[in-house]
């Protein structure tokens, strides 16, 4: 695992190389961050990542997520579209090799289904999070009633 020097230099490494334009701001490592590689903070300029991707098995996904939130910070800084969905953004990102979305570590991202329903005219099943009130819901399908056929903890 990297800490966040070698983090520091390493974007710094890959902003001259790929970017032609230093970095001049923090690279951080956030705890927090659970469903993403890293993101770009507009007030401060910082850039974040997630420690997950800092580990010895996951560093070969690391160059690509720095350049995806490089790309993020030298675009905002130029006064150009940094968004995702901006031209911009998508012409240099993988003009850079940038990863475009964070890579699937296995990290849970999905919560648990804890309900399962099930309609009782066309049995088209609804396995869902939270509980629903089947007086309230009916099927999406055909309209029928909904009844609760298997709660897990």
């Amino acid at each position: 695992m990297i800490n966040e020097q070698e983090l520091q230099q390493l974007v710094e490494e890959i902003s001259l190389e790929s970017f032609g334009r230093p970095f001049r701001h923090q690279a951080r490592i956030n705890r927090r961050l659970k469903t993403t590689g890293g993101r770009y903070l507009l007030a401060s300029h910082q850039l974040e990542f997630n420690p997950l991707f800092l580990k010895e098995e996951n560093l070969h996904y690391l160059p690509g997520i720095i350049k995806h939130e490089l790309t993020h910070y030298h675009l905002h800084l130029l006064g150009l579209g940094y968004r995702h969905k901006d031209h911009d953004f998508k012409v240099l990102l993988k003009r850079v090799g940038g990863s475009r979305y964070a890579p699937n570590i296995g990290q849970g991202r999905r919560q648990q289904r804890k309900y399962l329903y099930q309609c009782q005219k066309c049995c088209l099943k609804y396995p869902r999070v939270r509980k629903i009130n089947t007086r309230r819901y009916f099927c999406g399908r055909c309209g029928g009633q909904l009844r609760l056929v298997e709660h897990l903890n």
